[in-house]
């Protein structure tokens, strides 16, 4: 027994940095996703896609949307960290999951990928609608497009669409040009006017409209053009990311391997862009791409290297602080072109650009404004697809002593002449007037 004890320790202790490595903060790639899916068979016919996510070193947890055992977290610990809903006609989630569960699991940092179609539940348009973008109320609409249609051997009802207005950022999609078209065969949705974090990233042409392709249209469609969008990111505030797709079948291996033809285009692509998409928006989704971190934040007066406990007006100092960027595999010197520092009571007294050094370190050096009370040393740096970085700390400014100030003002000399001017002139007069007959 005892010996049976020692072994199980030690295994612990030998498994436990690989254990861990999953909850480390050096490393904000997710690790553990949980895939709830409505039919074990997406497994199989969406492999290609999961495929990619495993090669890159996720843990994929698969289980049915209705599971009665199914949980995102237990005795208060998150127990994934990214969920991926391919279970558009779910009516209502097993176990202890529902649509607060959910967005408690994003509002706490952590990430969400939504495949919704045709058949989407209310379950899934609610949450979608929590997340800022709405799905045609329509059940039975489905996007169409007459003029940017995916050429077919059949003419069909151009439900089978080839986009390719893509949101222009190299760190969302990645810097190697998308050259063909994706595929999309769905629903469509559009943003909450209120919610300025979501995005278009895969938008319908200005052909496009959202209707049952199955009926005439009596009634103008709802939801028309560009203002369709059939891809959608959010970035929350905690830097949570969420991905919204009105097409499932997006995400499957027939439409990452077929070929495409857009409609009024002589050049047929062997092979859609949807895999190459598909994968490098997820890479953002995940935290491979655009994630920042500081580090090292310091501030000291000018010719010294402590940071002192409070600043006297006027003092010169110098503020300090060091970005990255994850690549995916390591934490790069970030560079970017304006990053200011204020020096913030009530209302910025001091607004200045940090310069780099390409090297990571951003520092600005000012002078401490004539004015005393309690400051603060704040950053606020937002830019598209980056998480944001807030960085705010306080910090006292006294006045002058009164054994610090000068002897002699230099702006007080008139006074001071006319002080003595005055004197003297009080001298003469006493003396003219007692002496003179």
């Amino acid at each position: 027994m005892g010996k049976s004890w020692v072994i199980f320790v030690t295994s612990i202790l030998i498994l436990l940095p690989f254990l861990c490595n999953s909850f480390s903060i050096e490393t904000p790639t997710d690790h553990r996703v949980l895939v709830l899916l409505d039919d074990f068979a997406i497994k199989s016919s969406h492999s290609s896609y999961f495929n990619f996510l495993k090669s890159r070193g996720f843990d994929l947890d698969f289980k049915l949307s209705d599971d009665p055992k199914v949980a995102l977290q237990r005795y208060g610990q998150y127990l994934y960290d990214a969920l991926i809903l391919f279970c558009p006609s779910v009516e209502r989630f097993g176990g202890s999951i529902d649509v607060a569960a959910i967005i408690n699991f994003v509002d706490s940092g952590h990430d969400l990928i939504i495949a919704a179609d045709v058949n989407a539940s209310d379950l899934i348009r609610e949450i979608s609608t929590e997340c800022g973008v709405d799905f045609d109320e329509d059940p039975s609409a489905m996007v169409i497009d007459h003029t940017g249609y995916a050429v077919s051997e059949t003419e069909g009802d151009h439900t089978l669409i080839a986009s390719d207005d893509f949101i222009k950022s190299d760190v969302i999609l990645g810097s190697k040009k998308i050259t063909a078209p994706v595929l999309f065969q769905g629903i469509g949705h559009s943003l909450n006017p209120v919610n300025s974090l979501v995005l278009k990233v895969l938008s319908a042409s200005p052909s496009a409209y959202s209707a049952n392709p199955k009926s005439k249209l009596s009634t103008p469609p709802s939801l028309t053009g560009s203002a369709i969008s059939l891809v959608s990111v959010i970035q929350a505030r905690n830097n949570a990311r969420i991905l919204i797709c009105g097409s499932l079948r997006m995400f499957s291996n027939r439409f990452f391997k077929s070929g495409v033809q857009k409609a009024g285009s002589s050049t047929k692509h062997e092979k859609s862009g949807n895999e190459q998409f598909l994968t490098e928006i997820s890479k953002w989704v995940f935290h491979e791409r655009g994630h920042l971190k500081v580090v090292n934040v310091k501030h000291h007066k000018v010719g010294e290297t402590d940071e002192p406990p409070l600043y006297r007006i006027n003092d010169e100092l110098v503020y300090s602080v060091e970005i990255y960027e994850w690549s995916g595999k390591s934490w790069e010197p970030y560079v970017a072109d304006v990053v200011q520092v204020q020096f913030y009571m009530m209302s910025p007294y001091v607004l200045k650009s940090l310069s780099n050094d390409k090297k990571g370190l951003y520092s600005a050096s000012f002078r401490v404004p004539d004015v005393y009370g309690v400051f603060q040393f704040k950053v606020e740096y937002q830019k598209l697809g980056y998480t944001s970085l807030s960085l705010a700390k306080q910090i006292p400014v006294r006045p002058y002593r009164h054994n610090e100030y000068e002897r002699f003002i230099p702006t007080a000399y008139p006074y001071y002449g006319a002080a003595f001017s005055t004197m003297a002139g009080f001298f003469v007069f006493s003396f003219v007037h007692l002496y003179n007959k």
